[in-house]
């Protein structure tokens, strides 16, 4: 779900990009200018197969009038990333709490928009004092696949996150290169597994190899696994027989926007 929710991040070094700010004077966390355009959410439930719950929702980006993820996604350069960022976490609380949820609330979040963790947090935390959200049920998300040029950087910014009480994810884990050396370093919340990998999962030995192989670790370092994608009844029941409980994907709801959604009975 790549496309769903993340902004590629410039390489500092590549040749024409303008430089990214140094974090250390934090000069973006003082900078106040709005967006130049609009966006809202559709959001999508992750499930609790075991207890037939929903465990939490994610927020994915969409126009104001429920265009594409693209749409938005387009617009967002050098020039305006932090100032995205920090608008796509109010607006997520706040909408979150207008719509009466309950379950957690996962937001993805651009490691190349923070420039000090504890400051750039901020406006998370009133916006989630000013509608009476918990910010224990925030979960801040971030692709495995995505490029990060300063793995020290993403690693201060989840060790502050979760010290804060957040929970963590890494996203479309199994996609790139990198989710392995991040585990090591740093040991999330959840694990969402991406979804090619889940993807006819019932018929491949080899994705099931991978995916206890994944269930395995997770276990031993006390991570949560959310199975992205599900799209079919034999990829739920393989998934639930194996032992994950929390799953994602248009069998059982999909984005809806600016709404939670509702399970059907029969997808459980």
């Amino acid at each position: 779900m790549l496309m769903e929710k993340v902004v590629p991040l410039v390489n500092p070094a590549a040749p024409g990009s303008r430089p990214v700010p140094a974090r250390s004077g934090c000069a973006g966390c003082r900078t106040d200018h709005p967006l130049e355009f609009d966006f809202e959410y559709a959001f999508q439930p992750i499930v609790n197969v075991r207890t037939r719950t929903v465990f939490a929702h994610e927020a994915l980006i969409r126009g104001p009038q429920g265009e594409p993820a693209e749409t938005v996604l387009s617009r967002v350069n050098d020039g305006n990333r932090y100032q995205f960022d920090q608008a796509c976490r109010v607006k997520a609380v706040a909408t979150a709490a207008r719509l009466g949820m309950t379950s957690y609330l996962s937001i993805n979040f651009l490691p190349n928009a923070v420039y000090r963790p504890e400051a750039c947090i901020q406006s998370t935390l009133k916006a989630a004092k000013e509608h009476s959200f918990p910010h224990e049920k925030i979960i801040f998300e971030v692709t495995e696949s995505e490029k990060v040029f300063d793995k020290a950087h993403l690693l201060n910014i989840f060790r502050k996150y979760s010290d804060l009480g957040f929970k963590t994810a890494i996203d479309d884990f199994g996609a790139g290169y990198s989710g392995l050396g991040l585990l090591s370093d740093f040991q999330p919340s959840i694990l969402k597994l991406d979804m090619d990998l889940i993807r006819g999962i019932d018929r491949s030995p080899p994705r099931q190899a991978i995916v206890k192989g994944v269930l395995l670790t997770s276990r031993l370092i006390g991570t949560q696994v959310v199975a992205e994608g599900v799209e079919t009844p034999e990829e739920r029941d393989y998934l639930r027989e194996i032992g994950v409980e929390l799953m994602q994907g248009f069998l059982f709801c999909r984005p809806a926007f600016q709404g939670l959604g509702e399970i059907a009975a029969d997808a459980w």
